[in-house]
């Protein structure tokens, strides 16, 4: 089975675009600003621990705050978001 990457945390799951909260900051409002960091991790699924997820890195410069998070799809149009630890 494939290692889950250390210093990460899960945030949230939902549906595309459903609200979420990064440090105050909903990246979906900021979407088009997203700069990928070309970094990728593993996670376990929240409800499934022994299903393994790559996320990509991102960054966003919002109101001179740069907040770090990763994201992406768990299966078609439900995403995951997690921050570093």
């Amino acid at each position: 089975m494939v290692g889950v990457t250390p210093g990460w945390k899960f945030v949230s799951i939902g549906f595309e675009r459903t609200p979420v909260a990064i440090h105050g900051i909903d990246p979906w409002r900021h979407e088009r600003q997203w700069v990928s960091s070309n970094e990728r991790i593993v996670v376990s699924h929240p409800s499934y621990p022994s299903e393994r997820h790559t996320m990509f890195v991102y960054k966003l410069e919002i109101d001179g705050r740069t907040i770090e998070f990763a994201a992406g799809e768990y299966s078609n149009g439900v995403w995951g978001f997690y921050e570093p630890a």
